[in-house]
């Protein structure tokens, strides 16, 4: 029987955050075990080449909109047009999507399901509980909205601090509400099982979630050969990332060396905060990426991801796991299903800064057992969260919905 031919849709066809970066990885995979992968996404000048590029829709551009283009984010007339035509040439037999709202927008839900092909949506955050997608209001965990409320991000004003951008957010949350975000995608893939359980908790069947996690090919990730020297975050640097409570952590351990590697809006402020405490043992490189990045792991003694925001399942611990270094992670959110205490790493209250600058000393101050570590997080990665693992779930997954 041969392979079935994925739709493969999502709103970018280019690389701009961890999920654009797992869709590409997903249609590589699909692609080397015999699939036919089709993409759909928003069309834009930064995007790959593809010889779909055709069929991709004009969308709402989101940083300087227009009352059109707020419609737009709401309902993509274009997308439902070109998904449609997409459908009568190529005829997939099953459409697996990823974040499609906001720019395709849930229109493009009924003509797929109208033309009979069963839909998968794999949940990289938490859209159908909270129209900004973050459950995060002024820096802090926010679940008010609970998957009905959306009225609620208005009133609180969670879309940049904008009433008109927070309107425009739940206005869309309830539109894709009606128009099928629920009851028209067969299965929901939570790439944590703690994603899993929150769409359970808001009333999405059973039987229609399973959890699988990312994956990351090793082959691609040259293990570290010798002991570290630096403790290590990389990453967006946000206030909900725990980063202030690391500068914290890193006052009670002036003898730790410490690079901050990314950018974002926190970084400035940051900055001035290690200022003021004085600390002379944090760097700010900025944003490092590629084979320089893997490069500044590996001369880590171990990574920290000090998270006070529901992390989904980061990437950021896989590839450090898969470069043969252990993490120090806050338990929260997906964080606590990728690291082993005591084996690959450390997990710590979020917020606690006397508990991770703990955590820093045990590693810190012993190199030579963080390798061992890293080098059972390698392992683990190999065994665990493979290619050929995650291709064998998600092919479960076709075959449930293709029945």
């Amino acid at each position: 029987m041969p392979s079935p031919t994925i739709l493969h849709g999502s709103h970018n066809y280019f690389v701009a955050g961890g999920s654009d970066r797992y869709f590409f990885e997903l249609s590589r995979l699909l692609e080397q075990r015999g699939h036919k992968v089709i993409p759909f996404c928003a069309a834009d000048s930064r995007n790959e080449e593809s010889e779909y590029a055709r069929y991709f829709p004009r969308t709402a551009n989101s940083e300087n909109p227009t009352p059109a283009d707020a419609f737009r984010f709401i309902y993509s007339r274009s997308a439902h047009r070109n998904i449609s035509q997409l459908l009568s040439e190529q005829q997939p037999d099953i459409a697996h999507l990823h974040i499609y709202y906001g720019k395709l927008t849930a229109s493009i839900l009924p003509p797929l399901t109208d033309s009979g092909v069963p839909v998968v949506q794999t949940l990289h955050e938490y859209k159908l509980l909270c129209p900004v997608y973050t459950c995060v209001r002024d820096e802090r965990i926010c679940e008010d909205c609970g998957g009905k409320q959306f009225w609620k991000a208005t009133a609180h004003r969670c879309n940049r601090g904008s009433l008109v951008r927070s309107l425009a957010s739940s206005i869309e949350s309830y539109t894709s509400n009606l128009l099928g975000n629920r009851d028209r995608i067969d299965h929901f893939i939570g790439v944590s099982h703690f994603m899993t359980e929150k769409m359970r908790s808001i009333g999405i069947p059973e039987d229609k979630l399973s959890t699988v996690h990312n994956f990351v090919d090793t082959s691609r990730h040259e293990a570290a050969r010798a002991e570290g020297d630096y403790l290590l975050y990389f990453g967006r640097l946000e206030a909900t990332k725990g980063l202030f409570t690391l500068l914290e952590a890193l006052r009670e351990t002036p003898g730790l060396r410490c690079i901050i590697a990314g950018s974002g809006p926190a970084l400035d402020s940051l900055r001035a905060t290690a200022e003021r405490y004085g600390l002379t043992n944090v760097e700010f490189p900025g944003f490092i990426s590629g084979e320089k990045l893997h490069d500044l792991v590996r001369g880590s003694i171990c990574t920290i991801l000090p998270s006070e925001w529901y992390e989904n399942c980061p990437m950021s611990v896989l590839e450090s796991l898969a470069l043969g270094r252990p993490v120090i992670g806050a338990r929260i959110g997906g964080i606590p299903e990728l690291i082993n205490k005591g084996v690959d790493g450390l997990l710590v209250e979020p917020g606690n800064a006397a508990q991770l600058a703990a955590a820093l000393c045990e590693l810190g101050e012993n190199p030579a057992a963080a390798a061992r570590m890293g080098a059972a997080g390698r392992e683990k990665v190999q065994r665990e969260f493979s290619p050929d693992v995650h291709y064998a779930k998600i092919q479960a997954v076709y075959d449930r919905v293709l029945g």
